[in-house]
Formats: structure tokens, sequence, C-alpha cells
């Protein structure tokens, strides 16, 4: 027997080993597991080249849990060791430089086993003694028997193994103990072992039998060898990838599509990705994508690997150039790491495109599904706008679907303002806007619906692409001033009506806290709605933006909605209304306004007076009788108003308007909704 000490050019490796790579000490089985599978591999291969001329015989990885001994092991029967390998792979660590690299990566266990090689001795981050058994398939050697306790010391001594191979036995730790039971074991063997590529076996299977389990005498393999991804296109039918969709995630709906990786030029990769059906909620769907190196699972969290909006696909990706321990400042800087996110960009994008052109019909139906991860990629990727302009869809208010190009040629002329602006009206709800549809489509309009959480981005990226075009939601103004033809007809209205209208409706409009509204004029048709209510555009568009982004747009978010309550001067209604106000207040009301005016003409008067004086040359006097004449005219105002609240009050016809135009924007509700169906009923 020989004893020694590891080969570190550092203090002692193994508190730093458990310090640091703690909140990840669970890779050590995938470690293991994968070095048993490699060393299996290498005896494949010596065999296939005639180097090794034994029987190969059961090369099943198997994993062991002795809960009484307190061990874990991993057996191969792979190409095994010598001393002189144990000494060359076991007890020599290059590890100069190591307190600095630590510090560097303290939060990073992957890059820290994977700089130094530390794979075999993951191990002692669960273990208080690791040892290993092993036999060289070479002739004419000796089993050997290494054992160390954590420390540097170890002792390396000649044994009797009766087959080739390498058995590793953890003695696991007091602090770990949870890695003794099998329910533990088999979880991460299935999570980063389920695709290795030699048969893993984890004890018996077990079957139930008079009410309780028992085990069988077959082999609990927790494995497949060969997965879909690593077997050609050509060889796998439409049931295979569903199969295989269903075996990666259980719990999830059938996919839509699938792309096939297969790429052994510049770089080596392969995979399938799948489309899942995505609604409107981006976040979790993430995480879906399972990254392997030479069929070991790695992570699924492949932020750096491909862009954001991939990351909404599922499936599996496999390359050997990307190593298997690996830090996230090596994914964003590797050169290798980048060509592979743009080919499965490009290999998206032509996925789709091919399936557009060649099944259309299946392609639209499958739209609403796919929107949001086109768009999220176009919004995010020039390229992948560059090339999905071509396939990406339009859909209108009548559920037909259309590309950028044919959309256009469709509106064409007909949907052109007086100024040439090209305008696509949009619907964000067709239930709730449907006036505003019908209103818009009886001028033989097209109306889109965009209802999607990222279409408000959309809508503002498509306004840059496309030339001299606006979007603009139908229910943001009348539909004349929308796509506006000619100058409007103007409001035939003097400021004494006017400001009876405004005092009229504004006393009788709801009061909301989360709402404005304004009343505005237009002459429109006699035959148009006489009141209905809009929203601006540019203002709507910056709440909707907040919602999705916060920070700086949360200064949009907090402001209350601002609607314009628009009254039809043209309309019979109106014209009917401002007679019976002039008829129950011009009394009242002509007094005041004499008075008013008279205020007035002295405010105005004082104020030309003193337009060219600094404050301090305005004497007191005319300082407090200007002030006099401001609350003059706020108090005859405000009876004015007064008043004109007693005739609306009374004329049960103005809010039944009112009602009628929130009514038909779907923001009549509750009590209020309750009082218009009982205001209607006496009206009749």
């Amino acid at each position: 027997m020989s004893k020694g000490n590891i080969g570190v050019t550092s203090a002692n490796i193994f508190p730093v080993i458990k310090k640091f790579l703690y909140s990840d000490h669970e890779i050590f089985l995938r470690e293991l597991v994968s070095n048993a599978v490699d060393a299996t591999q290498k005896l494949k291969t010596l065999a296939s080249v005639g180097e090794f001329k034994g029987e190969l015989g059961d090369v099943t990885v198997r994993v062991s849990v002795d809960k009484k001994k307190g061990t874990l092991t991993i057996s191969d029967r792979g190409i095994g060791m010598t001393a002189e390998e144990i000494d060359k792979y076991i007890n020599q660590i290059a590890f100069s430089g190591a307190e600095e690299f630590l510090e560097k990566y303290k939060n990073d266990a992957q890059a820290i086993i994977g700089h130094f090689g530390l794979g075999f001795y993951s191990s002692f981050m669960v273990s208080k003694k690791v040892e290993i058994f092993t036999q060289s398939y070479k002739e004419n050697t000796t089993a050997q028997h290494w054992a160390c306790k954590g420390d540097p010391e170890y002792t390396l001594e000649d044994t009797i193994k009766s087959d080739r191979g390498t058995d590793i036995v953890l003695h696991i730790d007091d602090e770990n103990k949870d890695f003794l039971e099998e329910s533990k074991i088999q979880e991460l063997l299935t999570k980063y072992c389920k695709f290795l590529p030699v048969e893993i076996a984890f004890g018996k299977k077990k079957e139930w039998k008079d009410g309780k389990q028992i085990e069988t005498d077959e082999d609990n393999i927790i494995n497949n060898t060969t997965p879909a991804w690593t077997k050609k296109p050509a060889d796998l039918k439409e049931e295979d990838y569903q199969n295989f969709y269903r075996d990666l995630f259980p719990m999830s709906e059938e996919p839509l599509f699938h792309i096939h990786l297969n790429v052994d030029y510049p770089f080596n990769l392969t995979g399938i990705l799948y489309f899942p059906k995505i609604k409107n909620n981006i976040d979790i769907q993430r995480n879906k994508i399972q990254l392997y190196c030479n069929q070991v699972f790695v992570t699924d969290h492949v932020e750096n690997i491909v862009p954001e909006y991939l990351t909404l696909l599922h499936g599996v990706i496999d390359s050997p150039d990307i190593p298997l321990n690996v830090s996230r400042s090596y994914l964003q800087s590797d050169a290798n790491v980048k060509k592979i996110s743009n080919h499965i960009t490009k290999k998206v994008a032509d996925r789709l495109a091919e399936i557009f052109k060649n099944e259309r019909e299946d392609f639209e139906k499958k739209w609403d599904n796919l929107k949001i991860f086109i768009q999220y990629g176009m919004l995010s990727d020039e390229k992948f706008y560059e090339r999905a302009e071509k396939f990406a869809l339009l859909k209108n208010v009548e559920d037909k679907y259309f590309t950028f190009d044919e959309y256009k040629t469709l509106v064409g002329e007909n949907q052109k303002d007086k100024n040439g602006d090209l305008i696509y009206l949009y619907a964000t709800n067709k239930d709730e806007q449907y006036s505003y549809i019908q209103q818009a489509q009886d001028k033989g309009y097209d109306v889109l619906i965009m209802d999607g959480q990222l279409d408000v981005h959309v809508i503002s990226q498509l306004e840059q692409k496309f030339e001299k075009t606006r979007f603009v939601r139908v229910d943001s103004d009348v539909i004349d001033k929308i796509i506006q033809k000619e100058d409007s007809a103007k409001v035939e209205l003097n400021d004494e009506q006017r400001n009876a209208l405004v005092s009229v409706f504004e006393s009788q409009l709801p009061n909301n806290d989360k709402a404005n509204f304004i009343v505005t004029f237009e002459q429109l048709s006699a035959t148009s709605t006489p009141v209905f209510i809009t929203q601006n555009e540019f203002m709507r568009r910056m709440k909707d933006m907040s919602a999705l982004q916060g920070g700086m747009m949360n200064f949009y978010g907090e402001m209350p909605d601002s609607y314009n309550l628009v009254i039809n001067t043209a309309h019979p209604l109106i014209d009917k209304l401002l007679k019976d106000e002039e008829t129950a207040c011009s009394a009242e009301v002509a007094p005041m306004a004499t008075e008013l005016n008279e205020v007035k003409a002295k405010h105005d008067q004082l104020k030309e007076s003193q337009k060219d004086k600094k404050d301090e040359e305005i004497p007191a006097a005319e300082k407090d009788e200007l002030a006099a004449l401001d609350k003059q005219i706020s108090e005859l105002e405000d009876k004015k108003k007064s008043v004109y609240k007693g005739f609306a009050t009374e004329n049960k016809q103005v809010r039944q308007l009112i009602d009628l135009a929130l009514l038909a924007n779907n923001m009549l509700k509750g009590e209020a909704l309750a009082n218009f169906v009982k205001r209607s009923v006496e009206l009749m």
C-alpha cells in the first residue's frame, strides 16, 4: 500500500469544494455517472478498432444505495484504471491561482468544476470518504483500491476485483443523508442522465402485488439511450416527435410544430425544438429548452445560448461545442455559442416560412398561438423581423388573415386620408367596440383585431416600418375624422350655446377618479349617433405600454383614463335639447349672462391697463379690485352652471344620451345600468 498527498498547489482543496460548490452539490451525481458512461464508451471504441479483443458483455452503468452502510455506489464495466492512471487522473489536480479564481466565480459552481476538471472531486461535496475500486481492461494489470477522507492525503493499494471497470463508493456525510434516499437519487438520475447513451440501472423495477410494491428481477433502466434528437429526421415519423414531446413535458398540451436541428459544420449541433401553444402569458413558458452536452443534461436556462424570444420554445439542444461545465460569462462571449444562436434563429424562421408556404391554411389556424412568439422575435431581433415579415399575419374582425403586403393591397386607396396617409383601423375587443366597428364597416372600411399582449408594441414598430401609415383604434375618434377625406363641417354653435351644452352634459357625467371626460362637438350627419365616447389614441397607447413595461412608463399608467364625450350638433335630438334648454333656462340665465359680460369687460379693461407694469408698480387697491372681479366672475359662472344642472337633472334625456354612449363602450355597470334600464322604461 502506498500513501501520498494529492498534487494541489493550493492549501486544501476540499473545504473549498464544500464551501463554494454547496449550492450546486447535486451535480456530483451527474459528474460521476457521466465519467462512468465515458469509460464505457471508450471501451466500445477500443473494441470497434480492435484494440480490445475481449467480450464487452453487459456494459450497463449501475447506481446503488446502501442506507445501512451509508454509501452510494456508481459502477461501470468500462476501461478501468491502472495505478499509473489513478496517479495521473486522480492524484494530480492543476489548481494554481485557485483562491483568486474561486473568489471571482464563487457564485458559479459550474465554472469552478469545469475550469479545474473537478468532476470526480465533486463527490466530496456530499461525502466524508470516497473509495475507488478499479480494474483496467489491459491485460496483466492489477486491480487498485484508492481511498481519501476529504483531505489531501490518500491511500492506494492493490486489491482483487473480479471484473474490469470502476466502482466509485461514496460514504455520504451527515449533512447530506438525503442522497441515500431512493426517491432523491431517482429524481436526480432522471433530471441529469435521462438520455445518456449507455444504459443506467438504478435498482430493480417494482410492481404492485398483494397490496404492496415488490422488486422484480428486471433492471430499472432510467434512461433512453437513443432519444429522438440523436436520430436522422428521415428515420422519424410525426408520431415519434409527438411521443418525444410527451416524454419531455408530460403535462403539456400537444405542440404546434417542431424543428429538427442537425448540424455538423462549422459546429456540432443536434436537437428538436417545438412551438408550444402560447397564449398571453410569456413568463410561464420559459425554461423549457433543455441543454445537453453529448446527451448529458447541463441546464434548462438557455438565455445566453439562444435569443430571449426563442426561450419561449420547448425542446432539446445538444452540442459538444458547449462544454458540460460552463460559466454564463463564457456563454456570452464564446464564438461558437453565437454561431449556434444565429443558426437556431435562422432555422426557426426558415421552418415557419416553409410551413406558411406549404400549409398556409394550417398556419392560419395556429396563428393565434404562434402570434406572440413571432411578434416577440420581430420586436427584439431585426434579422428575424426581415425574415418574418413574409409570414407574419394581420387578422381582421371577420377572422380573415393577411400578410402585410396582402393587407396593404386590400385597404389600398380606400383607407387613405386627404393627406395620403394609409390608415389601419383596429379594435381590441370585438364586442365592446362593436358599434365603432360597425360604423367603420358601413363606410366600407376594414378593421383589424389587435388584442394580443404585444400588439401595442407591434403597432408602433409597424408604423416605423410602413411608409405613410398610421394605426388608429376604431373608437379613438369619429370615423370621418379618423380617415378624414375632406375638411370637417363647421360646428354652428355660438359661445353661449357651447357653454350651455358643456355645462348640461358635464353635470350628468359619472364621478370617477379613474376616468376624465371632456365634452367636445362635431358636426356630423343627422343620422349619426347623437352622443358617443372616444379615447385619444396616443394617451391610450401610452397607458397600454405602461401596463407591460413599467419603469418610466408608469407615469402614464398612473394617470386616469381620458375620454371625449362627443356631441353631434347636427342630430335632431341635440337640436331639440338645445331649444328645450334655452326655453327652460334663458329667463334665469340671461340676466346672469348680461352681468357676467359687464364684469368680464371691467376685468379685461383693468387687466389691459396693468399689462406693461411690474407687479410692485400695481397699486394694492387695483390688485384687490381685480381679485374681487375674479371672484364675481367665478360666482356668476357657478350660478349659470347650477341653472343648467337643474335643467339637466329634470330632463331625463340628457342622462339617457350619456348612458347610451357609456353602454356602447361597455362602461355602464352596476347601479348606473339598473337606473338606465328603469329610465328607459319610463321614457317609453
